[in-house]
């Protein structure tokens, strides 16, 4: 399944940049949205960076992710709530 990760810049490049992700530590491509400062929250896509997120929507993402993997896997009594929360 191929879907977009957040990551942080960890080690910040002009084209390509070190970030860490749910993934672990990965080079990204910046080309599409710049060169962005260390400290950064990427949506990282096949390799390219495709947006620059801020860090809550990257917080949100990343318990999305972790609820996806949890159904996924087979675990049982996953909490929907916590990882996909109602806003108002």
């Amino acid at each position: 399944m191929c879907i977009g990760v957040p990551v942080q810049v960890i080690e910040a490049g002009e084209f390509v940049s070190l970030c860490r992700g749910l993934n672990g530590d990965e080079q990204v491509n910046m080309m599409l949205i710049g060169a962005q400062p260390v400290g950064t929250w990427v949506l990282n896509f096949l390799g390219s960076a495709r947006e620059v997120l801020s860090e809550q929507d990257a917080m949100k993402l990343n318990r999305a992710l972790e609820g996806l993997h949890a159904i996924m896997s087979g675990e049982p009594d996953v909490d929907i709530d916590h990882y996909f929360p109602q806003t108002g």
